[in-house]
């Protein structure tokens, strides 16, 4: 008989808040949970980044209903992201144990950093924009694509820089299966910063890209997890049965906050998230 310990019970409020930010955002939960459970919790950073990771996975799978249903989501490029993110994820998740964490905090946080100043200072000239959404000055072909939501809004814009986005998407799921959290980021900047697909795609699908991802570089944790037993799969359960129903409830709320925020706002608001996840991260690379 299983024993429900609610010292936790807490992390059932914040895993909805979390997961409403990150699902409407597209950046992983994981971001916010593994500082949250090294900082607060006290865990070992191996325990605090499977733990986060195996919550971010439900959190993340239910936005992917949310966002699918609200018809959002470019499959065929999540497909093509999926490519890189992957395999680079189970790598990251095998080298975990092998490169120092606090090493990879370090440069995370100092890109993060990158990424801040490029979205709070957004502002394009048209012209430009527009030359950079047709793919033009770049060797691969810009592809057409169109969908419209389940709202009625359609979304004209061209998928560009292809390699340059899979370059983009293997570093970030590396990083993910090393520390938890990169991967999306690293796609939003690719895909808004770099392609100007629109927010609301890009975030829709690069849920499902984190979900996928995450999914599989957990496993690696959870596998971890159950072979150590002991105190170290107690602490996990007693974690995840508050973390998990919140996340799946704040998963539902994701595709609102997309979408009722304008692209502008968004942007910006995402340059002052990357900035604080990466004092976040650089605290507790320092904290180490």
């Amino acid at each position: 008989m299983v024993v429900v310990d609610f010292q936790y019970w807490y992390l059932f409020p914040v895993g909805i808040v979390v997961a409403a930010i990150a699902n409407g955002a597209g950046v992983g939960g994981a971001t916010f949970f593994s500082p949250l459970f090294v900082l607060v919790l006290k865990l070992q950073p191996q325990i605090a980044i499977g733990t986060a990771l195996i919550t971010e996975v439900f959190g993340f799978a239910s936005g992917v209903i949310a966002h699918a249903r609200a018809r959002a989501i470019d499959w065929k490029l999540a497909r093509s992201l999926l490519m890189a993110s992957v395999p680079a994820a189970v790598v990251g998740s095998l080298l975990g144990g092998v490169v120092s964490p606090t090493i990879l905090k370090v440069l995370l946080g100092l890109g993060l950093i990158g990424v801040a100043v490029a979205f709070i200072g957004h502002h394009v000239p048209e012209a430009e924009d527009a030359a950079i959404a047709r793919g033009e000055g770049v060797v691969e072909p810009a592809l057409p694509r169109s969908i419209t939501t389940s709202d009625g809004q359609t979304y004209e814009y061209r998928v560009c820089r292809r390699n340059e986005g899979r370059l983009f998407s293997g570093v970030g799921g590396a990083f993910v299966g090393l520390i938890s959290t990169g991967l999306g980021e690293a796609n939003t900047y690719a895909l808004v910063k770099r392609c100007r697909v629109p927010t609301r795609i890009t975030v829709a699908t690069g849920v499902v890209v984190v979900a996928v991802t995450a999914l599989v570089a957990s496993v690696t944790h959870l596998i971890d997890f159950v072979q150590t037993g002991g105190d170290a799969i107690t602490t996990v359960r007693n974690i995840v049965i508050f973390t998990v129903p919140g996340v799946i409830v704040g998963g539902q709320l994701g595709p609102v906050v997309t979408r009722r925020v304008s692209e502008r706002t968004l942007i910006h608001s995402l340059g002052w998230l990357f900035l604080f996840i990466a004092i976040v991260t650089l605290g507790e690379a320092a904290l180490a």
